[in-house]
């Protein structure tokens, strides 16, 4: 299996980098290939813009993906964005790896993924959740965060984790297509003993080690839609489909 990683963290001795280094550690005893993106370290630009486009269809007037679509057939498209791109297509299974900022992920893994998940590849039209243009891989979060466990949940203080990853998990990682396992999280880390530290790698090497055999979380199928996208039986609203990321502004 090849395995991309990408890490997103600014301090080089963080526990999230040795989730990170567990992780490579792990699955390349297990015969796997394994490739790492550490984002900080690479200097990524996080920033989506004009200057991700050597040429453009339109110069007066910049709609992202559909230059992105049109840039990546004419190689226009930044050299950095097509390096990380070939690393995701040849990629089996995604690990992001990060810190939890704001309830959402860091700015720079943000940035990869508005400029490398890239129209027409990824996804576009129709080429969404099971139908998106990364199907047949899967992917997994990995992070950490300052929270306490008891803390998300139904009726906890932050309310469910879920509901704070979904736009990552479902609006981002589903829709492209991935088969999504469950995140794996390292609660409190940055209060917690070496020791419990110690406890949270080894479960992390054992979770990793039975990846193969785990159900990936559901969300929707376009086969439960007819053509204009209404579910073809009750699925609830919160199951409705849409591409997104298409729009036209």
């Amino acid at each position: 299996m090849n395995v991309l990683i990408v890490h997103a963290h600014p301090e080089p001795q963080s526990f999230t980098a040795a989730l990170r280094d567990q992780a490579v550690a792990t699955l390349e005893a297990q015969g796997h290939t394994v490739q790492v993106s550490d984002l900080y370290a690479m200097g990524w630009n996080p920033v989506a813009s004009a200057a991700d486009f050597s040429s453009r269809d339109n110069p007066d007037y910049l709609v992202y993906a559909l230059e992105q679509r049109l840039g990546v057939k004419s190689q226009s498209i930044a050299a950095d964005i097509l390096q990380e791109l070939d690393k995701l297509l040849w990629a089996d299974l995604l690990i992001l790896n990060f810190p939890v900022f704001w309830f959402s992920t860091p700015a720079m893994l943000k940035g990869w993924i508005d400029r490398v998940l890239v129209s027409g590849v990824c996804y576009g039209g129709k080429r969404f959740y099971d139908q998106g243009g990364l199907a047949g891989k899967k992917a997994l979060v990995t992070l950490t965060l300052g929270g306490r466990e008891h803390m998300f949940g139904e009726g906890a203080i932050h309310g469910p984790l879920e509901d704070m990853l979904r736009p990552l998990l479902r609006g981002t990682l589903a829709y492209v297509g991935f088969e999504v396992l469950e995140p794996f999280v390292a609660w409190h880390v940055p209060y917690i003993s070496a020791e419990a530290r110690e406890e949270f790698l080894v479960a992390y090497r054992r979770r990793l080690g039975r990846l193969a055999d785990e159900p990936a979380m559901t969300f929707p199928r376009l086969s439960q839609f007819d053509e204009a996208l209404y579910p073809l039986a009750p699925l609830g609203a919160s199951s409705l489909a849409m591409d997104v990321n298409d729009n036209a502004d």
